[in-house]
């Protein structure tokens, strides 16, 4: 049919832990686009938590800021089979792009967030921090690319991805990408996956915390980091109370 999108593969690059068997053609193509004025400030929420939602979530959305623009996204994935939130990101002359997301989720599901922040202009800055925690089966991605186009002098970009696994055959994976066409650029990136801390545990226990509960303050802390850019208090104990409802399920 005309103008039908054709469904990704793993072989595509941003697509290759995805669950790609749950798409449909008219999944794709929904783009949304926030256009962020010079010198205004945007903050966008984006939760998926609908214990009801269809098999497959899928937002997607474009941003263009303006120079000295801001534009704050926080996101928290906690529901569907197949979840997905992409954003691109393109940044004007000194322009700022902040992002903190977190995926929870087991059984066999997959959840991810799939970024690309484009660096068109000098002096802009940008700041990605994402946590995952899964057990069960369950799968949480983070796929990110930043791009620094030439001239874009004095970019200062970051990616922090941190994955928690909380049973054995849950997963997380993480795709951090820099292409760089600027020598005078500020860039860095890190993963890391891990358990939780047994000598925290153990230490918390010392001091009369029960398991269960020492067990929920360190996941708390842990995707705690995602929400150290929202500056609105309320609203950050919000979207942590929706991770942590879906993890109380089954701490």
């Amino acid at each position: 049919m005309s103008g039908t999108l054709d469904l990704p593969t793993r072989k595509d690059e941003a697509w290759r832990y995805a669950a790609v068997e749950k798409l449909r053609a008219d999944d794709l193509g929904k783009w949304r686009q926030l256009d962020v004025a010079a010198g205004e400030s945007v903050r966008e929420l984006v939760v998926i938590s609908d214990e009801d939602s269809g098999e497959t979530e899928l937002v997607q959305l474009r941003v263009n800021l303006g120079e000295n623009a801001r534009c704050e996204i926080f996101g928290v994935i906690a529901s569907g089979e197949y979840a997905r939130v992409e954003v691109e990101a393109t940044l004007g002359k000194g322009a700022h792009f902040e992002m903190g997301g977190i995926t929870v989720g087991g059984r066999d599901t997959v959840r991810e967030f799939v970024t690309h922040v484009i660096h068109a202009e000098p002096d802009g800055t940008s700041n990605q921090t994402v946590r995952s925690v899964h057990w069960g089966k369950g799968t949480g991605n983070f796929l990110g690319s930043i791009d620094v186009v030439r001239n874009a002098q004095k970019t200062d970009a970051a990616q922090d991805f941190k994955g928690l696994l909380l049973e054995k055959g849950a997963s997380v994976n993480a795709v951090p990408q820099l292409e760089i066409f600027a020598d005078d650029v500020k860039c860095a990136h890190g993963a890391t996956v891990g358990q939780l801390d047994e000598s925290a545990r153990f230490y918390m226990a010392a001091r009369g915390l029960s398991p269960d509960l020492s067990r929920r303050l360190l996941v708390q802390a842990f995707i705690g980091d995602a929400l150290v850019g929202l500056d609105d208090e309320k609203t950050q104990e919000r979207l942590m109370q929706i991770a942590l409802d879906k993890l109380d399920k089954h701490l």
